[in-house]
Parts: structure tokens; sequence; C-alpha cells
């Protein structure tokens, strides 16, 4: 427990921490790799580079400032972040590492402004919020070790498949090569796939979406493919190019907090937009595998008709199940009027046309897309316990990130 003078010390910093957090993050990462460099094998490069990791970070330590007090409030951000931490194989070990190089990003951003009143504080309370993360990692470790057919840290599987599914998008099917049992998973989790790419000195990983309902055969990830090959697009290029049937490559276990609850029989709103189809899919996929009599609403936004994956495959799973329907957005303008739902972006109005006011609502997507569609569903009158969502990368906040 902390004593109410560490908790008043450190609730005194939220408004540093609102205004420096990035600068301290940032200063953070950057002297905890120089002396540390064994951890770039672990943290994904292309977020370190894109800003991206720090932002979360910096929400992260505001969030744990703001609530030192009501740490039980931080319990769903720390569920997130751990299930990201477990499948990337952050260990116990790395948490005294972190902890040292942020009391000292906070000495050398504030300065003078960082008393050692400040820094005993914000030491004491770190030590109890590492061990809040370590201690739900040590459970979801276990639990992906003794599931049936389960494993810690990463395991060799086989590319028993290579499927094109649109002009940017690419399925991986993947099977344990050690031939053991497959283990389950919750329909919109991701895996890690680990990559040492020819030329680099550091591991590459990098977390996908689960694509396909689970099975006993295939894991299956679909991935696209991206423009800037350095850093957003290394893993995902070298896949598209130089990953093909019979491979190898490493994943982790299963992971994610983000999926469909097949308790519920209310509407449920799949609403994806690019690549964040992706988990949509698993959950459409379960849906039709447990022949659902749920009303159903999937919603696809892509750039166009060439970008659109799983087109034929989602049509063919709508008009297999009872009460679902689909609707398409296409950016891009088409001279074929029957080929899309929408043109441009999706709207609150046609929102509301087409979701029953009492669905739960998976939103997944590129940050803006799913800023947008987030405030036209609360508009709607949508409550925010119904509306689900995933970030692809760090959990930053929707109107920090766009």
């Amino acid at each position: 427990m902390l004593s109410q003078q560490t908790i008043d010390i450190v609730k005194s910093t939220v408004p540093v921490l609102e205004k420096h957090g990035k600068d301290i993050t940032t200063h953070f990462y950057r002297i905890m790799f120089e002396a540390h460099p064994e951890l770039l094998n672990i943290f994904n490069h292309a977020n370190q580079e894109k800003g991206r990791q720090q932002t979360a970070l910096a929400n992260t330590v505001y969030a744990a400032a703001k609530y030192i007090d009501q740490l039980e409030v931080l319990v769903p951000a720390v569920k997130q972040i751990a299930h990201k931490h477990r499948s990337l194989g952050v260990k116990p070990e790395h948490y005294p590492i972190v902890g040292e190089y942020l009391l000292k990003a906070i000495k050398d951003v504030l300065g003078d402004a960082a008393t050692d009143d400040i820094i005993n504080a914000w030491g004491e309370a770190y030590g109890v919020i590492a061990q809040v993360f370590i201690d739900t990692e040590k459970e979801m470790y276990q639990q992906a070790k003794e599931q049936e057919g389960g494993w810690s840290d990463f395991k060799e599987f086989e590319v028993i498949d290579k499927v094109k599914e649109s002009s940017l998008i690419t399925s991986f099917y993947l099977r344990p090569k050690d031939e053991a049992a497959l283990p389950s998973y919750l329909p919109g989790q991701y895996i890690t796939i680990q990559l040492q790419i020819p030329g680099d000195e550091y591991i590459v990983n990098r977390q996908y979406s689960l694509s396909a309902a689970p099975n006993e055969d295939y894991y299956r990830i679909s991935v696209k493919r991206e423009a800037d090959h350095t850093p957003e697009g290394k893993a995902s290029n070298y896949l598209h190019d130089h990953v093909e049937k019979g491979h190898t490559v490493k994943l982790s276990a299963p992971a994610g907090d983000f999926h469909l609850n097949l308790e519920e029989d209310t509407p449920v709103a799949l609403i994806s937009g690019g690549v964040g189809i992706t988990p949509m899919m698993s959950m459409l996929e379960t849906l039709a595998a447990n022949n659902s009599k749920r009303e159903i609403i999937f919603i696809h936004a892509a750039r166009n008709e060439e970008a659109h994956a799983f087109k034929e495959h989602t049509k063919q799973l709508v008009d297999e199940l009872e009460n679902a329907r689909s609707y398409i957005a296409y950016g891009e303008k088409s001279n074929n009027e029957t080929v899309c739902d929408v043109e441009g972006h999706i709207d609150a109005e046609f929102l509301k046309k087409v979701i029953p006011a009492n669905s739960t609502c998976y939103v997944c997507g590129p940050v803006p897309f799913m800023g947008a569609v987030i405030g036209h569903l609360g508009k709607n009158g949508i409550p925010e316990d119904r509306i689900k969502f995933e970030f692809f990368g760090p959990s930053m906040a929707l109107e920090q990130a766009q």
C-alpha cells in the first residue's frame, strides 16, 4: 500500500505529465535502448519510429498518476497492455530496467522541478504498479502454457498455405511444426509473429489478428502490405515477398481482450475499415459456425473493390446466417453503381439506419476511421460500454492518435 503522502505527491505531477509526458517517454526509450539494446528484440521498431509507443506510454503514465489512489480504475487498461506484453515476451526482469530509466527520464526532462520527494514517490508508485503488471502477466503466461497444446514464449509454425485476398492483403495459414494440438482462442484475438529478417541486427515482432474462426487445423493471419518499407512495412513486405508455403515462422500463443461475446443474444454490428476486417472475419466465421440466430450487421469500408479482402467469403457467410446482412463502403468512386452501399465516408445517418439501438458494436480499422465511427455510434445513442474497439499497435487515446 502506498502512503497518503506518496499518493499526494504523485497526483501533484498530473499537470506536468499532461504537458511533458511524451517528452519524458521519448527520452526514456532513447536512453533505455542505448543502455539495453537487447530490448530492441522485444519492442516494435515501427511504433518507436512513428512515436506511437511513446504516446501510448505517456498516456499510461498520466493515467497512473491520475488514478494512483484508485488503481481499480486502471484494471481494463492493465489487462489490455498485459496481453500485449505476454504476447511479446515481456518478463518480470524487464520491469526494474524500465523503472530505472523512467525515473531517470523524469529527472532529465523536468530538471530541478523533479525534486527528490517526487522521484522517491514515483519510484514507490512504480514498484506497486509494476507488481500489478507482473502478477497479471504471470497468470496469462500460465494460462497460455497450461491450456491444451499450449506453450510459453514462441513456438515454430509451418506455413501450410498462402492466399492472396485482395490487392493489399494476403493470408498465411499456419500449423505447429511439432504437430501438437492447436490451442483455441476467442474470435478477435491476435498472435505475435517473430521474424529474423536477413540483414537486420534485431528480431522483428509484429502482432496480427487471427482472421479465421477457432478450429483444430490452423491459425490464419491476413497481412496488409504496407507501402512504406521502413519502418512500417518491414515485416509485412517480408511476409508478402519472402515467406512462402513450407517456410517456418515463430508465433506466441493467442492473446488480447478484444473479442466477440458469444454469450449475448442481442444484435451485433461488426464494423471494419481496411485491414481491420481481419478480427471481424474471425467473429463472422464463428457466428456462422455456431449457426447464430442473432441479428448481425457486417459493415466494411475499403479504398476500392480491388482492396476489399474476403468480399465473396463474407457474402457467403452472411447468406448462410438467418438474420445477417452486410454493407460495403468504398472511399473511391466506382463506375459500377451496384458495387457498394456507401461512396466516401460512413456517416452517423447511415449507421443509425442500419444498426439497431440495442446492438453491441465491434470496431476495428485505421485510427481516424475508428474515431469517426465511434463518435457516430455515440451520437446515435449506442452506450459506451456497448462499443468495443481494437487498436492495431499501442493503445492511444483516439483524440490524440488522429
